[in-house]
């Protein structure tokens, strides 16, 4: 019996690294601005020390679903952990300057947050794809 169309379209919708990516990614940030809501809006943390912290406590999630479903890539863990630790202590230091740049500006902090993740998002993909997980041994 032939595969529905929809099916064979969601299947190769879902072979690119991109749309896995930003599936991954999506999902992410949820739990991104979920610990950043929680911490800054019902726990009362400053939103300097807010950010950052949930930015971090994101890496995990992040890395893992990225490395095994977005990139699917078979390098090594313990280089790749060292250039994603890289890529977040840069990530973390822009997202805290533009989450507070927009605060200072008078804007909410999601506004803030927003900007920042589409920024972080187009670069790290290219840094994900060429840099972080070997792009050799990614299978596409």
């Amino acid at each position: 019996m032939p595969a529905a169309p929809h099916t064979s379209l969601i299947a190769r919708v879902w072979s690119s690294s991109a749309v896995r990516y930003l599936v991954v990614g999506g999902f992410s940030f949820l739990f991104d601005v979920g610990v950043l809501w929680l911490l800054h809006d019902v726990l009362h943390v400053a939103l300097a020390i807010a950010t950052p912290v949930a930015f971090l406590l994101s890496f995990a999630v992040t890395y893992t679903l990225q490395r095994t479903v977005a990139f699917r890539a078979a390098d090594g863990i313990a280089p790749s952990v060292l250039r994603y630790a890289i890529l977040v202590a840069v990530n973390t230091v822009a997202t805290t300057a533009i989450v507070w740049a927009g605060d200072a500006l008078g804007l909410p902090w999601i506004v803030g947050k927003v900007a920042a993740v589409v920024a972080t998002t187009i670069w790290n993909y290219f840094a994900y794809r060429y840099w972080v997980f070997d792009s050799r041994k990614v299978n596409d």
